[in-house]
């Protein structure tokens, strides 16, 4: 009897460790599509730049008709519309029950379509739902029994997260602080059964370079601690100004009732559409924008407001097309973005020997990420991972801090709680 338990406690983990394979195979097959759909989108940007307007009207009607596509796949399957990271919660929280049959190719086909169109939104929210739903199935033919499988959907969820970043122990974090909010021995083992395998089988097709790469920087002296406090104050602030923009837009596009989802995704499409073709640094996820901004590349004091503004809106507006999509690649981008701009505010007031913008834009990244999602050790592991940036941990669990307590203190949920109840009332 003994060994029989011991046989089905090891199991579970054999179990995650080859649905672990899957989410990597899954996952960075999405992600190299996606960097091809990014290829081909400037492409036929460059075709669109040639003379006479007509040619500019096609990214518009291209961008409207992948919105209005990936919000037609979404509907027809249950919780494939937007990130799916409240619905993993929710289904740990035993709200929701978890889904693979569909849940699967309706997030691959509707994720790359959206995001590959150029809506600012972000590819770990389909990786991290099709890692559950990897995880959810491999529990049921695994013949786990209700708690491993439930275990099993989450950790995996992590295992996505990891694959979409390149942050094996971001996926631990995200797992324990944001789905879970508990540290469990078994449950942290079958996430790094699960993020392991899973992070060196997409290395097999996406590589496993940083995602984010950066110029070198030397640790801030100690002294600018105070500046990084005060910084993540802003950025807390800023956090729970984009939540509620977020969660406003999309109640007032419930209100539009007359208006079916499909219309309204293409005229959101349409929009987003006419903004990458004034500039594609205003659209997509960011990735693209915030290498540059990381790599020392220089934009002016106005190109940073404008981009800053125009992605404030942009990346609410695109999570309101119901297309499948995730929230934090374009709040990264936005970080890097609010970061910049701050060091290019505060640079004469700096003395020589301080941090320099990369810095400040790396520590954006996490605090307004943290601002808005509320888990600040995800944000400050998730940003060191990608960027390589660990002498800045200090900064980063400093800004981190003050953004969490500040848009605490301003009343602001995490986003995800609110996502979650909306997504259980409308269920």
């Amino acid at each position: 009897m003994a060994r029989r338990r011991g046989w089905g406690a090891g199991r579970a983990f054999v179990v995650a460790a080859l649905a672990g394979c899957l989410v990597g195979l899954v996952g960075g097959a999405f992600r190299w599509c996606l960097e091809h759909a990014d290829l081909l989108r400037a492409s036929v940007l460059e075709a669109a730049a040639g003379p006479g307007g007509a040619s500019r009207l096609i990214p518009v009607a291209l961008t409207a008709a992948g919105a209005a596509l990936a919000c037609l796949i979404a509907l027809r399957v249950p919780h494939a519309a937007g990130s799916g990271i409240q619905h993993v919660e929710a289904v740990w929280r035993q709200e929701a029950e978890a889904r693979s049959a569909w849940l699967l190719p309706a997030k691959f086909a509707g994720g790359l379509v959206a995001i590959g169109s150029g809506l600012v939104l972000g590819r770990e929210g389909p990786i991290v739902h099709m890692g559950a739903a990897i995880g959810s199935g491999a529990g049921r033919r695994g013949r786990l029994d209700a708690e491993d499988a439930r275990m099993l959907h989450t950790a995996l969820g992590g295992a996505g997260l990891a694959v979409a970043f390149t942050a094996p122990l971001g996926g631990l974090v995200f797992v324990c602080e944001e789905v879970t909010g508990t540290v469990r021995p078994r449950l942290v083992l079958l996430t790094l059964a699960g993020t392991v395998t899973a992070v060196a089988a997409s290395g097999l097709i996406v590589g496993d370079a940083l995602v984010l790469p950066m110029s070198a920087v030397a640790a801030p002296p100690l002294w600018m601690l105070p500046v990084f406090l005060l910084f993540g104050v802003a950025a807390g602030a800023l956090g729970a100004a984009y939540s509620a923009l977020v969660v406003g837009t999309l109640e007032v596009c419930d209100r539009l009732t007359r208006v079916p989802l499909v219309v309204r995704a293409a005229v959101i499409g349409a929009l987003v559409g006419a903004l990458m073709a004034f500039d594609p640094l205003l659209t997509g996820g960011g990735d693209q924008l915030s290498e540059r901004l990381l790599a020392g590349g220089s934009l002016s004091a106005a190109a940073l407001v404008l981009c800053l503004a125009v992605r404030f809106v942009a990346g609410p507006l695109s999570y309101a097309a119901a297309t499948p999509g995730g929230l934090f690649a374009p709040l990264l981008a936005l970080g890097a973005l609010w970061g910049t701009f701050t060091h290019e505010l505060a640079s004469p007031l700096l003395p020589a020997g301080a941090a320099g913008p990369a810095a400040f834009a790396v520590v954006g990244m996490a605090a307004v990420f943290t601002g808005v999602v509320r888990a600040p050790l995800t944000g400050v592991v998730l940003v060191a991972e990608m960027t390589g940036a660990g002498v800045l941990l200090l900064p980063l669990l400093t800004a981190c801090f003050a953004a969490a307590v500040t848009a605490d203190r301003l009343g602001s949920p995490p986003v995800y709680d609110t996502l979650r109840r909306r997504m259980l009332q409308r269920a």
